[in-house]
C-alpha cells in the first residue's frame, strides 16, 4: 500500500479489480476546501486510458508488474508467438492482447512482455523502432513548401508521413508512442 502523494509516473496499482499505470499526474491546491490529485492512468488489461482524481489521504494497493524481454517470432491471423530467450518457452497473446503495438513488430524482435502475477497483459516496445520503406510516392517537382510531408507504407503495414527525400527502399525511424517519423535510420 503507498499513498496517492507519493505517485510517479510509470508506477502500477490495483483499483477497482483493474490494474492501471500512472501516465501524467497533478496536485491540486484550490484556494478554498482540501487539495486533491487528478490523475491520467492507462488500463493494462485494456489499454484504454482514464482520468481521476483522488482525495489526497487515499491509499492504493501496488501493482507488482513483471517484465520480461522476449524475442518475436511470427503471426498466424489473431495470435502472436513470441519466445523467452532465457527458458526458450514460447508464449502465445491474442491480437487484442498486442492492440496496435502489431504495426511495430519485426520477426526476431526484442520486446518486454508485461505481466501481473500469472496474467499476460501486453508488450512494451522501444521508444523508436528501424522500419524499412516498402512503398511511397515519387516525389513532386516544384513541391518545396516548408515541411511537405508524403505517406509511406513500412514493412510491418504501418503508413507514416515522411518528408519528401524519403525513398522506397530507405530505413527509416518511427516513435512507438504516436507512430510518427523521427529520422532517416
Amino acid at each position: 500500500m503507498f499513498n496517492i502523494n507519493d505517485i510517479k509516473n510509470g508506477m502500477t496499482f490495483l483499483l477497482e479489480g483493474n490494474i492501471y499505470q500512472v501516465v501524467d499526474f497533478l496536485h491540486v491546491k484550490p484556494g478554498k476546501g482540501s487539495a486533491f490529485m487528478k490523475a491520467k492512468l492507462k488500463n493494462l488489461r485494456t489499454g484504454g486510458t482514464v482520468e481521476k482524481t483522488f482525495n489526497t489521504s487515499v491509499k492504493l494497493e501496488k501493482a507488482n508488474i513483471v517484465r520480461t524481454t522476449v524475442q518475436y517470432l511470427y503471426n498466424t491471423g489473431d495470435i502472436y508467438f513470441f519466445m523467452d530467450m532465457n527458458s526458450y518457452e514460447q508464449i502465445e497473446l491474442t491480437s487484442t492482447q498486442v492492440g496496435d503495438d502489431k504495426n511495430y513488430l519485426i520477426e526476431n524482435m526484442n520486446v518486454d512482455i508485461i505481466q501481473y502475477e500469472s496474467e499476460l497483459l501486453g508488450i512494451h516496445l522501444p521508444d523508436k523502432i528501424d522500419l524499412e520503406i516498402t512503398q511511397t510516392d515519387a516525389a513532386v517537382k516544384g513541391n518545396t513548401t516548408n515541411n511537405a510531408l508524403k505517406d509511406a507504407t513500412t514493412e510491418t503495414g504501418l503508413v507514416v508521413r515522411v518528408p519528401m527525400f524519403i525513398e522506397q527502399g530507405e530505413r527509416i525511424l518511427v516513435s512507438t508512442k504516436d507512430g510518427k517519423y523521427v529520422s532517416r535510420a
